[in-house]
């Protein structure tokens, strides 16, 4: 019952009934993994799909010159590696555990037979997937138009209802992440970040202290999340 409910969790497979959820359950492995381990590599096989249950992972390349270029923050709830599964066969990039974890994997072999036999499965599948073009389009078009400001506050807003703390009515923020993997994530680069987080600290909306963002001013903080918005 516990694996079905952690199936219903991710957008893509917000369609399926409980009874294709089981069904799915049948075919599906609980994977743990440590810090820094490869799920899979860059040209590898793809023999399946991932859905995170818990941990951080990120999706890399490395470039012709040798430097890492993240791809995508995988976050709980969220499946992984489905694009190589469906396209050509092979994973475009590397998984790497960034904290340990645990993943679902579902197996390539299991989930074709279960598309095949099940006309419904695949179906509400395919409603699901639509669903998530629609918010990789969003993500997209964010990406265009929002300056690195407000993507920049999106962000630290979006971490206070993830990992904060509150002290005297002061909230603090862990990042998480290093300032270029930040950078990454929000298609800029690293030194941008540093300049727009001195930007914020010297309007007074936040401080900054290693690793960690004191959240001086959160009304002002929101009001530049808007324009991303």
């Amino acid at each position: 019952m516990e694996l079905i409910e952690l199936l219903k969790q991710p957008l893509l497979f917000s369609g399926l009934s409980d009874g294709d959820l089981a069904e799915l359950a049948t075919i599906t492995v609980r994977r743990k993994f440590s810090k820094g381990e490869s799920l899979f590599s860059e040209g590898d096989v793809a023999n399946g799909f991932y859905l995170l249950v818990s941990g951080s992972i990120k999706l890399c390349r490395m470039s012709h010159d040798g430097r890492e270029k993240v791809l995508h923050f995988v976050k709980p709830r969220e499946t992984f590696a489905e694009a190589a599964f469906f396209g050509d066969g092979k994973y475009p990039a590397e998984a790497r555990a960034m904290e340990p974890g645990e993943a679902l994997y579902l197996p390539r072999e299991g989930f074709m037979e279960l598309m095949s036999r099940n006309p419904s499965f695949t179906l509400n599948l395919v409603v699901s997937l639509s669903l998530m073009l629609r918010q990789f389009a969003r993500q997209i078009e964010e990406l265009s138009f929002a300056d690195v400001t407000s993507r920049l506050a999106s962000f630290l807003v979006r971490r206070v209802d993830e990992k904060s703390a509150s002290y005297g009515g002061i909230t603090y923020i862990d990042l998480g992440i290093k300032k270029g993997e930040l950078a990454s994530r929000l298609g800029t680069a690293s030194e941008t970040i540093s300049r727009t987080l001195r930007k914020l600290k010297d309007e007074g909306i936040i401080e900054v202290q290693g690793s960690r963002v004191v959240i001086l001013q959160m009304e002002k903080l929101q009001k530049l999340c808007e324009r991303h918005e």
